[in-house]
């Protein structure tokens, strides 16, 4: 990684220099990472501290720190799940320990179907161990020692060096990356593909008032024969570099941006510092070919998010997430984005009496994955680093797809947990393969013994290909999850300042500009409907509160989806509250078109004993899709755009 590694060391250098002038000498040192994708009893014990200690966290893995600053408010609520993960953590708060060592052995078909964030195996691997251990000699310097290895392969995952303090971490080493809040993806990276060796800079403890994060990363990909130059190909290792930002300005709620840009490798070079931040920060310019910019002055291949997560607290406490993506910019314009993906979710941990309840989807258009400089792509070891879903289709096909993830946890009467988890992926029709849609289907139970937790998984389903795949496996886990022996239940009673759920029911009109083509004049047509949505809302103080809501119109006869990932609302007098908000929208065409979405609106509250009435003004802006099916109309532009402006009025029933 070269002069990547020195400039990352300088800066980390520089801020050490930094808190020793303002003689922060009492922050804490650094933090240890929890497993990620290798004990699921454990880590969705510690999902739910999250959302009860009202901690909403972008990416993962989580640092121990993060847990631990959640227990308190997590105590208060349930106070066995707070001992269990507190027990948990101890484990890594001596200078030597081994937090987890775990076996799975399977009986499988024959079908070598990628099995879904599992760092590269597929579902006919009979058998996977893994293990962390650590050594700390002081609070700010540690080692850690991880692996993870299945027929053939062995993923260093979890074996880094560590330096820092809570305000800036270095790591060096094979660090686990999940730049999502979503539990089961993440279209940027995740655990899909193997763990690459990277050097990362980052805090745990949040940074002033606005709660700043940050993560900057350098990473070494796979090696690829097929990286483009000039009248041919070059081989050598593309690079991957990484950002992360995002503020929790308030309690409960937390606003990413995420960045990744692979860049380099073989006669490509990529050693210039300038080059790679003019890139990073004009992408539109810089990495976008056209007919100023060739393919050899093409700096890499970009991809961006945003994210955000809301926990809302009450008697069933609940996360809201979205993530909106792009493969490019779009319109020559840096903020927005391109060839775009959108997805959203919502967990409860409690959605019955010891019943959890999760569902995410993820809607991404053609190109991702796929770029015209790294025929590869954004793939390592064979992988792609993003969304398990692109795992599914043919070799180079740069098609769109839509998928869904469902997953229920049950603790039954007699102990252990049950749990039950349905994805199921389409892909678009224009691929170069005539896919089937994907079914896939796993239970396991898990029970604790002695010491350890043992468990059983059975998976099943069909692949794209129509190909049928089983795969039964048992594991043995330690340390022991410490999971309930019986039924649970923490359900409280409401208190004020709790959230509310609601829906909208009213009617919405306004203009839609259809922009098909350069040489089609732009249409502009008139367009109302039935105005429907759901939504949350919690108060962050007296006078404001901060939402999330799903909202459904009909706009010349195609479905307008939008979500709003940030709704702030601003209590003016007693009845009147005004709002402003933020999020993306799903035009639904003969394929999707995705773009941002924002308005303004206010609030007429308790017209009646919880029920208001709203009006709103909302904006769709550039929502695009590439025309790419038969007969639809050629042009050098290979996009189409929507712009669509509407003003709604609708009531709300408030719980």
């Amino acid at each position: 990684m070269g002069w990547h590694v020195i400039k990352l060391l300088r800066m980390f250098a520089a801020l050490l220099a930094l808190l020793a002038a303002t003689q922060v000498h009492a922050a804490r040192g650094v933090t240890p990472y929890l497993p990620l994708n290798l004990a699921p009893e454990l880590e969705q014990q510690i999902e739910r501290v999250l959302i009860l200690g009202d901690k909403p966290v972008l990416k993962r893995p989580f640092a121990a720190a993060t847990v631990l600053d959640a227990l308190p408010k997590a105590c208060a609520v349930d106070l066995e799940l707070c001992q269990s993960v507190r027990a948990y953590l101890g484990r890594y708060m001596g200078s030597l320990g081994v937090p987890l060592l775990a076996v799975e052995a399977a009986i499988t078909s024959d079908e070598a179907v990628p099995a879904d964030n599992r760092r590269g195996l597929t579902t006919d691997a009979e058998w996977l161990a893994s293990a962390q251990a650590y050594f700390r000699p002081n609070d700010y310097v540690a080692l850690s020692l991880g692996g993870v290895a299945y027929p053939h392969e062995v993923d260093l995952a979890g074996t880094l060096f560590s330096v820092g303090l809570e305000y800036a971490q270095l790591d060096v080493g094979f660090r686990d990356r999940w730049l999502s809040p979503f539990k089961g993806n993440a279209m940027l990276l995740s655990t899909e593909a193997q763990t690459m060796p990277s050097v990362t800079l980052s805090n745990y403890t949040p940074i002033t008032r606005l709660g700043f994060s940050y993560e900057l990363f350098i990473a070494r990909m796979s090696e690829s024969e097929r990286i483009v130059f000039r009248d041919g190909f070059t081989r050598g290792n593309p690079r991957l570099a990484g950002m992360h930002l995002g503020i929790e300005p308030v309690s409960g709620w937390a606003l990413g941006v995420n960045r990744i840009l692979q860049f380099g490798g073989g006669a490509r070079g990529g050693d210039s510092l300038d080059d790679l931040v003019r890139a990073f920060f004009r992408p539109s310019r810089y990495d976008n070919r056209d007919e100023v910019l060739s393919g050899d002055d093409e700096f890499g291949n970009q991809v961006a998010s945003f994210t955000s997560r809301l926990t809302v607290p009450g008697p069933m406490p609940v996360a809201v997430y979205f993530e909106y993506a792009g493969e490019d910019t779009s319109r020559g314009r840096d903020y927005l984005l391109g060839n775009s993906a959108l997805s959203m979710g919502i967990d409860i941990p409690q959605l019955l009496p010891n019943v959890r309840f999760t569902y995410e989807a993820s809607e991404w258009q053609n190109t991702w994955y796929q770029n015209a400089i790294y025929l590869d792509g954004l793939t390592h070891e064979g992988r792609v680093i993003g969304h398990w879903g692109a795992a599914h289709r043919a070799p180079d096909d740069a098609v769109g797809a839509q998928a869904h993830m469902l997953q229920v946890g049950w603790t039954p009467p007699v102990g252990g947990l049950v749990e039950a988890r349905y994805r199921t992926l389409a892909n678009e029709s224009y691929g170069t393969f005539d896919y089937e849609r994907l079914h896939d289907v796993t239970l396991r139970y898990s029970r604790d013994w002695r010491g350890l937790t043992l468990g059983a998984e059975l998976q099943a389903g069909r692949d794209v290909f129509g190909e049928h795949y089983q795969r039964f496996a048992a594991f043995v886990h330690y340390p022991h999850a410490q999971l309930p022996n019986g039924e649970r239940s923490y359900r409280r009673a409401r208190r004020e300042g709790d959230g509310v759920f609601f829906v909208d029911l009213g009617l919405s009109a306004g203009r839609i500009d259809i922009d098909l083509t350069e040489a089609i004049p732009t249409e502009d047509q008139a367009t109302s409907s039935l105005h429907a949505a759901v939504g949350v809302r919690r108060a962050v103080s007296e006078r404001s509160d901060l939402g999330a809501r799903l909202e459904i119109d009909d706009v010349d006869g195609h479905m307008l989806l939008a979500v709003r990932a940030l709704d702030y609302g601003l209590r003016i007098t007693r009845k009147i509250d005004l709002s402003v908000f933020a999020g993306a929208a799903r035009y639904d065409l003969a394929t999707p078109a995705f773009g941002m979405y924002y308005g303004i609106g206010a609030r007429w509250r308790d017209v009646l004993p919880q029920y208001d009435i709203g009006v709103d003004l909302r904006y769709a802006d550039k929502v695009a899709r590439d025309r790419l099916l038969p007969g639809e109309p050629l042009d050098e532009r290979p996009d189409s755009f929507y712009d669509i402006a509407l003003a709604s009025v609708y009531l709300t029933r408030r719980w």
